[in-house]
């Protein structure tokens, strides 16, 4: 019989919530999409056009594992003059979470211990387990702020790695520069290693981005053009960190991803010359927006970046339960317990029309006054 055949390592996660969430509302008619974890403007024209010629002029096949030479080239000199690292190396990966994928094949061995922070990225309980390693919970309710003395109190002999994701998703939550330090001090004195998930780098809307490689030098970042420029389906993505690491990430490549897409590279060296500020700036408005809207509604920590909002279910009711309310009203959003131990909250994505999500607010409100 055929699950005779399926690998154990598949027991230990299931199916995607997410895509779930997407099941149940299937047969709404114009729902009301605030699910979507991706940009809801288009690639910019050059970089379109970048991609096309690519296509158009024979750049379709394989190219070098670690990337083709004029994006490399541009990274590291981007990477180069931010960080001033002289053991630091960038690679190309087949998008964010391929980069993740490879970073835990990389550095974790079965048995050992990955610090993660709850609420986090949906992939990253999955993945440590599917490398063998096990997922050790810092909980961040009820602002999402980073304590580095809960951190340290669950360090133990097998601990290895621990994961940062700022912006963070599902939260929207962005590590001061403070926190930075302290979190890549904390893994520079226990000799462990910190992996640093910034594909929402751009999208900082109070306060000036900060990264922990900016205090620990040995800090591994994974980084893209997913969000930033829209190209979630290109699979676009890049790495970088100790040239021991990287080496180790691109052998890993070579025998999964083989590269990233060729003319999806040769898009990304236009990628890196354009202004990306008009779109981040909107999504700014798009959060004060939804803010404004569940003012006296929801309890909601303020997001500082990204493009999700998270907050909390009124009442005792559950974040599962509020949802399938909400998906009968024809609102797509995502149970906070996809990204979490706890089912008290929810993610909405503002990335979205005005119209969309001035809809949303009025199905919000609507569910609050128990509509």
């Amino acid at each position: 019989m055929p699950h005779r055949w399926i690998a154990e390592r598949s027991d230990s996660f299931d199916s995607s919530g997410i895509r779930k969430v997407f099941d149940l509302a299937a047969n709404l008619e114009n729902p009301i999409n605030l699910s979507i974890g991706q940009p809801d403007f288009d690639v910019h024209e050059e970089v379109q056009r970048a991609g096309i010629e690519a296509i158009t002029s024979g750049k379709s096949g394989y190219t070098p594992t670690q990337g083709i030479p004029p994006l490399l080239e541009k990274l590291q000199a981007e990477i180069d003059q931010r960080y001033g690292h002289d053991d630091r190396q960038v690679f190309v990966t087949s998008g964010t979470s391929g980069g993740i994928v490879l970073a835990l094949l990389a550095m974790v061995n079965p048995g050992e211990e990955v610090i993660v922070f709850d609420p986090y990225f949906v992939m990253y309980e999955p993945l440590v387990n599917m490398v063998g390693g096990k997922c050790v919970l810092i909980d961040t309710y009820p602002d999402f702020r980073i304590d580095v003395a809960k951190v340290e109190a669950a360090i133990t002999p097998r601990t290895k790695l621990i994961m940062a994701n700022s912006p963070a998703n599902p939260t929207g939550a962005v590590a001061s520069a403070e926190d930075q330090r302290q979190l890549a001090e904390l893994a520079s004195r226990h000799d462990i290693a910190l992996l640093s998930d910034e594909i929402y780098r751009h999208f900082c809307y109070d306060e000036a981005f900060s990264s922990p490689a900016e205090f620990n030098e040995q800090t591994v970042v994974l980084d893209g053009f997913s969000k930033s420029h829209a190209m979630t389906g290109w699979r676009l993505g890049f790495a970088h960190g100790p040239r021991e690491v990287i080496e180790t990430m691109t052998k890993m490549q070579q025998y999964t991803f083989v590269c990233a897409p060729q003319p999806a590279q040769w898009a990304g060296v236009v990628a890196l010359d354009v202004d990306v500020s008009e779109s981040m700036n909107d999504y700014r408005r798009k959060r004060d927006k939804l803010l404004e809207g569940l003012a006296g509604h929801y309890e909601v920590t303020k997001p500082g970046g990204a493009f999700y909002a998270f907050p909390k279910v009124p009442g005792d009711e559950s974040a599962s339960d509020f949802v399938a309310r909400a998906i009968d009203h024809g609102l797509l959003i995502i149970p906070g317990n996809i990204f979490s131990r706890r089912d008290t909250h929810f993610r909405i994505s503002y990335a979205a029309d005005d119209a969309v999500i001035d809809r949303g607010i009025e199905v919000l409100r609507d569910l609050a006054a128990g509509s």
